[in-house]
């Protein structure tokens, strides 16, 4: 529990960013009173968090660990409406995420155009935050860090097909890249590390950066308080106004006690920061209800407006995802997590004997991708002139990455028991983008309107377009490929040359697949019916400019605002060739760097 009222600094949630860098605050000035708080539970040495095999648990309807945002309906996705995850516990996504260990490029930080955020600034924030494991001949010992508090390893299990998938793509003429995470490298797959401790537990923000800090009882100025929705951000009536302090309620999702009244709001109050860190979903909806934003959308939404910036909640990204599954021949159990899954495997037996493979995300194999010239040509002229712009003058830029999952990532009462693998494409850097704004004023919930604005763009279709084709070929040379699953892939005309198949090849005897203008017509509209979120949304309060559509400086402050800071994948102003998390990390480190200089504390 917490029953303060009046603190130094407040982070209004507890996200991966957020315990980053009130960890390193708190450590740094035991006499800085910092709170966290969180709408969702508090992840303490939850078994289905620190164990990595049981991380898609977080991902079922009923999930009271995550956060599901509904967007409107798309003609760009068939008229469906996405649905986007985010974190919904202390540590953010990092608590329930896949936990695989990728960096954004360099080139990434230098496109945010931003002082104090260019690669050379970001990289050794990039090293602080990490200690590194792997030992390789090829891996430079300066691209990593080696005593920081995110331990990163392959937490002591792998699957031995990821032997036979090196072997597989070397054979097609991919390269397998010793270090692929080194700020540069790009064009090829390399073996996956993870945010897994050698010993087998997830290293999430909240376990790294917060739990030793309330555990050791020597940092009484950290608190936390979760099953707490932040409403808004209170301002004071000077010019510019400046924020003294937050407005929440209880979490009325995980206190049905409520359901019969009505949820008492309260008031905490900031003497020196409030830190919006609700990720990129959560913190423009904060923002907005505090009377920040496109003063259009908060008359209509009944706010008060207090500052007028059009760039509240525009500009969302996300990375666009589609799973392919296979069916597999020769895998045992232990080769795929789909007996954990399905439960054929005891987890609390498992748990019990401390089965190594409970440290296992089954992600062994990643990539960043770039297609050939031959293959450019052929996805049109208006793509090969997006390329032409956009990713030949950078050639440490990957169109796709890719990942292989040994499980069939869906609910597994839709298929026969057995092992599966899945090839997951997923696009780097998408041209689309959306938006999230209030509706209501008080409604912490239900009440916005989430467009994802996924395949806006035609050009990001091309680019899965390519991506189904480059997976397709490598998952039917693998030799434990045993055909397609039909309820995972394009249904193609009758008589189609890219029917699918049950069954392996015959060795050597693979071709590729002709595609007629019919069969990528088909591939086109199963991915509009198909693609989604790929859990890293990013962008809806960016660093950049106000004239540019900017909502915080380089110091992270809001426009318009004083004591006001966004500290969350919200800011990020131009997407990362990786998996989000590594970002979100350093995000953090960087934050906790310029509050520390701001505050006169060295982190």
């Amino acid at each position: 529990m917490c029953d303060l009222q009046e603190v130094d600094v407040i982070f209004a949630g507890g996200g991966t960013a957020a315990c980053v860098a009130a960890g390193r605050l708190a450590k740094a000035a035991p006499n800085l009173k910092i709170l966290l708080i969180e709408g969702g539970k508090n992840n303490f040495n939850d078994p289905t968090v620190v164990n990595p095999a049981v991380y898609l648990s977080h991902l079922a309807p009923d999930s009271k660990t995550a956060l599901f945002y509904k967007s409107k309906a798309s003609k760009h996705l068939n008229g469906r409406e996405a649905i986007v995850p985010m974190g919904g516990l202390l540590g953010g996504g990092s608590s329930i995420n896949f936990m695989m260990y990728t960096r954004a490029q360099g080139i990434d930080f230098d496109s945010w155009n931003t002082e104090g955020w260019a690669a050379k600034d970001m990289i050794p924030l990039c090293n602080k935050l990490e200690t590194y494991h792997p030992k390789g001949q090829a891996t430079d010992p300066s691209k990593h860090g080696h005593d920081g508090p995110i331990h990163i390893s392959d937490g002591g299990f792998r699957g031995k097909s990821e032997l036979e998938f090196a072997k597989t793509v070397e054979g097609m003429g991919y390269r397998m890249i010793e270090d692929l995470q080194d700020f540069d490298a790009v064009g090829g797959f390399s073996h996956w590390q993870r945010y897994v401790s050698p010993d087998g537990k997830r290293q999430d923000a909240a376990h790294r950066f917060i739990h030793p800090l309330l555990q050791d009882g020597r940092h009484p100025n950290l608190h936390i308080l979760t099953d707490s929705k932040v409403i808004r951000v209170l301002f004071d009536d000077s010019t510019p106004p400046r924020a003294i302090g937050i407005e929440y309620k209880p979490n009325a999702d995980h206190q049905p006690e409520l359901a019969l009244s009505k949820p008492v709001h309260k008031t905490i109050k900031a003497n020196k920061l409030v830190v919006i860190s609700a990720g990129a979903l959560g913190t423009p909806q904060i923002i907005e209800r505090s009377g920040v934003g496109n003063s259009d959308i908060l008359r209509k939404a009944g706010v008060p407006v207090v500052v007028d910036n059009k760039g509240v909640g525009e500009e969302y990204q996300d990375h666009h995802l589609l799973l392919y599954p296979y069916r597999t021949k020769g895998l045992d159990d232990g080769e795929t997590l789909d007996g954990i899954l399905s439960g054929r495997k005891d987890f609390i037996k498992a748990f019990g004997e401390k089965d190594p493979m409970l440290g296992w995300n089954g992600i062994d194999i990643c990539a960043k991708l770039r297609p050939s010239d031959k293959e450019i040509e052929a996805l049109g002229p208006d793509f090969k002139r997006d390329w032409d712009n956009d990713f030949k003058p950078f050639p440490t830029r990957p169109l796709m990455l890719c990942g292989v999952v040994n499980a069939f990532l869906a609910d597994p009462s839709l298929v026969e028991p057995g092992q599966y693998i899945t090839m997951g494409t997923y696009t780097a850097y998408p041209y689309s983008r959306g938006s999230i704004h209030i509706t209501d004023k008080e409604d912490v919930l239900t009440g916005y309107e989430f467009d994802t604005g996924f395949l806006n763009h035609p050009s990001d279709l091309k680019k899965q377009l390519w991506g189904y084709k480059m997976s397709r070929e490598i998952a039917r040379r693998l030799p434990y490929f045993n055909g397609e699953l039909e309820l995972g892939h394009p249904k193609f005309p009758s008589g189609s040359k890219a029917s699918l198949t049950s069954g392996n090849h015959a060795s050597g005897d693979v071709k590729d697949i002709e595609y007629s203008k019919e069969d990528d017509e088909a591939i086109e509209d199963w991915i509009r019916g198909n693609l989604n979120t790929t859990w890293h949304s990013l962008g809806t309060c960016a660093m950049r400019p106000k004239e540019k559509g900017g909502v915080v400086d380089k110091d992270l402050s809001v426009y318009g605002t004083r004591g006001l800071k966004v500290v969350d994948l919200s800011i990020v102003p131009e997407n990362v060739g990786a998996n989000t998390n590594n970002t979100a990390l350093v995000v953090g480190e960087k934050a906790a760097v310029i509050i520390g200089n701001e505050l006169g504390i060295k982190v």
